[in-house]
């Protein structure tokens, strides 16, 4: 059978329990600082502000990613514009502005 007898003197067991008590009270105090509304608040700004930087990012990196694969399409690698792929271009988007110009116009009249 196990001795459960304590050798400890009082002195000992007195700065057992302050030990303890002063261990508690600040664990207790870390849970209040934790559950508290403002606390609770400042941590679902900070987790939407993290999340919303994170997909800024994403998108930022889509869109140079983007940018470079069309400046690739349209200049060299010396950085003169390539010809054959801008003037096609240019000419669609004249005349997409021209038919737009003149849907308008039909449209007042």
């Amino acid at each position: 059978m196990a001795d459960t007898a304590d050798t400890r003197t009082p002195a000992q067991i007195e700065a057992d329990i302050r030990r303890r008590r002063t261990t508690l009270a600040e664990t207790l105090d870390e849970i209040g600082v934790r559950v508290h509304p403002k606390t609770i608040v400042g941590d679902a700004k900070a987790k939407v502000a993290s999340n919303i930087d994170h997909t800024l990012g994403r998108a930022y990196v889509g869109v140079n990613r983007a940018v470079t694969d069309v400046r690739a399409r349209f200049v060299d690698e010396d950085g003169a514009p390539r010809l054959e792929r801008v003037v096609p271009v240019a000419l669609v988007v004249v005349g997409v502005v021209g038919l737009l110009a003149v849907s308008a116009r039909r449209r007042k009249g």
